[in-house]
Parts: C-alpha cells; structure tokens; sequence
C-alpha cells in the first residue's frame, strides 16, 4: 500500500535554505506534494525540475510577492483552490530579506519591506490558510533567527521599522524577526490544541546571501558557521521533534537542537507585544488598502 503524501505549503523555497530543504525532503521515501510560493515562477520551476526527483512527490509553484499583501492574498486563495479537501500537513514560513528601511512602503505602506517580507505578509498567510490549517491539525513551521537577541529596547520598533526611517539592514533585520517571533508566540495562543507551531532558527549560514541588504560580511570562517545543507538539515527538524518542553513558552528550537530557554527570549514572551505585533486579517486589509473581495 502506498504511503500517503504529505502536502508542505511553504514560502521562501526557491533558492538558498528553503530550496535545499525542498531538495532534502525530495530524496526522502516520505512521497511529499509541495505547493511553493514564488517571485519567478519559472525560473524557481527550472530549478527543481533539474532536480529530476522521483515521480512519488508532486510540486506546484504559485506566483508569490511577499512585499505585496495583495498579491499574498491572491496566493492564499490559489493554494486553497488548488488543495481543495485535502490538508496541509506544513506551513513553512522562510522567506526573509534584510533590506534597510531607506525608501518608501512598498504599495504605498507605512512600514519598511523588510517588516512586510519578513513577518506582515507570512503573518497574514497563517491568517488566511487558518481554517485549513486548524482542521489539517498543521505544523507551522516559522524560519526564526538568532538575530532577535540584538533587540534590547523593543520600543524603538515602530519607529525603525517605518518606510523611509533610515534603519539599515542591521537594524531592520533583527528587529523584523524580533517581531516575527513575537507573531508565532502570539499564533501558538490563538491555534494552541489544534495546530503546532514551532520557530527554528537555522544558524549561520553565510552563503544564503542574507546579508547582501544589510552589508552585513558573513563569511564561512565565522565560528559557528554552517553549510547551506546543514542550516536547511536545522530547519527539517522542526518538522518532526515532537520533544517539546512543558513550558508552552519554549517553542524556539536552535540550530543545535536544543530548546532555548525562556531567559533567552524573554522580551518576546511580552503578550502585551505579541498583541501589538499581530495584528488581525481585518487590520492589515485595512491598514495596507487590501479589497475585501
């Protein structure tokens, strides 16, 4: 008997770590059905179909824009459409960019792309896949990253983050995914006993290229470097520990397989914040000029 596909919805998957995790669970017996977000559509489809994987699996790529809420809606809509009954086993949020807050909002918003990349759009996904997600019983998977320990003063985020404030990549890097994690405590509340929600972060790994936005030099003689094999090996674990800490607090598993501790992220543990930081499907159509269609 067969076994069946597990289906993973994920973002930030044509290239880098979210690619070779695609490519990981390409070579595994597990048959999987992949429905990806893209920028470009044909090239990210190129790109694994020189994988040449077994017919077993199944992957559909969708046009995806994160830095335009409207064009993330529309891909919420198309994976619905294209899942129909069936469920999402994983939502894998990935995608992360570290632009400096130096130009205007993207489509005319008041925050900076790199906020709109890295936590508002995926926020507002798990928003419109949510009743999928909780009837599918999801593993929702957020891509996370050390970098949140440089964030010391979390008041300083609204104005950093905004469009046009002069942040560089070095501020609004940290500080997105700062608010990011505030958004996938603020999820494991609202989904807790229906789905899981897990954030990982996949080290350091300098030949993603994301430091380009931020001038950031990462270079793979840093101590703790990692290969893009083994950060995207990190990630993949956070779809299977089941270990989990008592403590439902504890949901950021570290590159090294372990569960940091609450002294760690504790200015993310805030409920006050994770409020602030999240906001609902109706704000953000609202704030970002999006049509109720």
């Amino acid at each position: 008997m067969a076994t069946i596909a597990k289906t993973v919805v994920a973002t930030g998957a044509s290239s880098g770590l979210g690619f070779e995790a695609v490519k990981q669970l390409l070579g595994q017996a597990q048959p999987y059905r992949f429905i990806l977000g893209a920028r470009d559509v044909g090239k990210t489809k190129t790109a694994y179909e020189d994988l040449k994987f077994d017919a077993k699996h199944s992957l559909t790529v969708l046009p995806l824009d994160l830095s335009n809420l409207r064009h993330t809606k529309t891909f919420a809509e198309e994976t619905l459409e294209k899942l129909g009954s069936d469920k999402i086993d994983y939502l894998l949020l990935n995608a992360g960019i570290s632009n400096p807050a130096d130009a205007p909002g993207p489509n005319g918003s008041k925050w900076c792309e790199s906020y709109i990349v890295n936590h508002l759009s995926q926020h507002y996904i798990i928003h419109l896949l949510r009743k999928k997600l909780e009837d599918s019983a999801s593993r929702i998977v957020v891509v996370s990253s050390g970098a949140i320990r440089h964030v010391t003063d979390p008041t300083v985020l609204d104005a950093e983050l905004k469009a046009g404030s002069g942040a560089d990549g070095m501020k609004t890097y940290p500080n997105s995914k700062f608010v990011q994690l505030l958004g996938a405590h603020w999820w494991r509340r609202q989904v807790a006993g229906k789905c899981t929600v897990v954030a990982v972060s996949p080290g350091l790994v300098p030949e993603t290229g994301i430091g380009r936005g931020s001038g950031m030099k990462l270079t793979n003689q840093m101590p703790d470097a990692k290969t893009v094999p083994e950060g995207a090996a990190s990630i993949l674990r956070a779809f299977t520990r089941d270990d989990f800490p008592e403590d439902p607090d504890q949901i950021f598993l570290t590159s090294w397989g372990e569960w940091w501790d609450k002294s760690t992220i504790g200015l993310t543990l805030d409920k006050a914040l994770q409020d602030k930081w999240s906001p609902s499907k109706e704000e953000i159509e609202k704030s970002e000029g999006i049509e109720d269609n």
